[in-house]
């Protein structure tokens, strides 16, 4: 079956993140709970399907609330699959977006690029890091010898000052197509979200040691959603559009 065979082959990436990759969560997580710690946020930017990525850890239950998550919508794939992948390596328009957000020397940006080789996470890292943040990558080590599109040659991972490797196989598709060399069902966004969340709750495991109680979200879902619990950070809840802080 086609259905176990992908599950098969999704346990294997999960287990291979658990196995090689705990200590560079541990150490962007890190990085954040340092950031958090002196009233920072956490910042989240990925092209294309990456910016789902994104968009799955900002103002979600259970989720810490200093994320902010930069959405680009011409990188999206509702205003044009296409289009965004143009976009996606058209140098020179990083910049231009990370100047309407308000970022701080010390705060954190993770970037979620599979392949890390089109020029827009790759100037997003240089523009990032030019305004004092660290940088952590989210890409698959399949892609580390992969031309860059980049005209400085430099890949996502060439430029970020922590790679995390989502051990999904060069072109992403995990199951092999009976009768055909090729290859469906992704893997890249869920080995993604294992990975931002294994950092969020070490994060809050983090702050904890500090005896910092973290600003969490609860689910407007369930009776008393949406009440914070933690230290409420006013620059964090205004990115959330939350008001009442």
């Amino acid at each position: 079956m086609l259905a176990q065979d992908y599950f098969n082959q999704l346990t294997k990436v999960m287990q291979n993140i658990k196995q090689h990759e705990m200590a560079s969560i541990r150490q962007a997580a890190s990085w954040i709970a340092e950031s958090v710690a002196q009233d920072g946020l956490v910042h989240l930017f990925g092209c294309g399907h990456s910016h789902l990525l994104a968009e799955d850890i900002f103002y979600r239950a259970g989720g810490l609330v200093p994320v902010n998550a930069i959405l680009e919508s011409s990188l999206m794939l509702h205003e044009g699959a296409v289009k965004s992948s143009k976009v996606e390596r058209l140098p020179g328009y990083a910049e231009l977006i990370l100047d309407n957000y308000t970022v701080k020397p010390g705060e954190m940006m993770i970037i979620i690029s599979n392949s890390g080789i089109n020029s827009l996470p790759v100037e997003m890292a240089m523009a990032a890091k030019a305004k004092g943040l660290k940088v952590v990558a989210v890409s698959s080590g399949d892609y580390k010898t992969a031309e860059s599109r980049h005209p400085s040659g430099k890949r996502l991972r060439d430029v970020a000052d922590l790679v995390i490797d989502n051990h999904v196989p060069f072109g992403d598709a995990l199951v092999q197509m009976p009768g055909s060399t090729v290859k469906i069902a992704s893997g890249s966004t869920i080995a993604g979200s294992l990975i931002l969340n294994m950092i969020m709750v070490t994060v809050v495991e983090q702050l904890l040691a500090r005896q910092i109680h973290p600003p969490v979200f609860m689910s407007g879902n369930v009776p008393g959603g949406f009440m914070r619990w933690g230290r409420c950070s006013r620059a964090a809840w205004a990115w959330s559009g939350v008001t009442n802080c």
